[in-house]
């Protein structure tokens, strides 16, 4: 049997760990999605020095919002409790960096300063509906266990 410190250790490494995975998927969609557009020739490079139509960053903004829940909801998933917490945990750090961006980035998006924010602004909400997922699918599995 484990002590109360390793147990509370395995937790936080877990919890870490959660986080880690979740961000790392979030960012392979996105970055692999923005490397396909632009493959297929419906984007510009990569390379910050084109710029991306409005319409190419409203698409941009709705599947990173997609993106966004299905990486709290691995979050969520990965969690050793609390997956609504870790979720809503990462979706903070998320709006975090964000701002970061959108202020770092704001002088070089001259027309388009929308964009960084509408990424800041959905951080949260995809956070809470990507745990809000994990959440019904427990109670799914709870109600399904109670049936047998």
């Amino acid at each position: 049997m484990q002590s109360a410190p390793q147990a509370s250790s395995r937790r936080i490494g877990r919890s870490i760990l959660a986080l880690f995975a979740g961000v790392i998927v979030g960012i392979v969609l996105s970055t692999g999605t923005d490397f396909a557009l632009h493959a297929m020739g419906m984007a510009p490079a990569p390379n910050l020095t084109e710029r991306w139509s409005n319409n190419l960053l409203l698409l941009a903004t709705a599947y990173r919002s997609i993106y966004g829940i299905i990486a709290a909801y691995v979050i969520a998933r990965l969690a050793p409790n609390h997956p609504m917490g870790h979720a809503l945990l990462a979706g903070a750090l998320g709006l975090v960096v964000s701002t970061l961006g959108a202020a770092a980035a704001w002088n070089s998006t001259v027309g388009q300063h929308w964009y960084p924010i509408a990424l800041a602004l959905t951080t949260i909400p995809t956070a809470w509906v990507g745990g809000k997922l994990r959440l019904l699918q427990l109670q799914s599995e709870a109600v399904a266990a109670v049936v047998k």
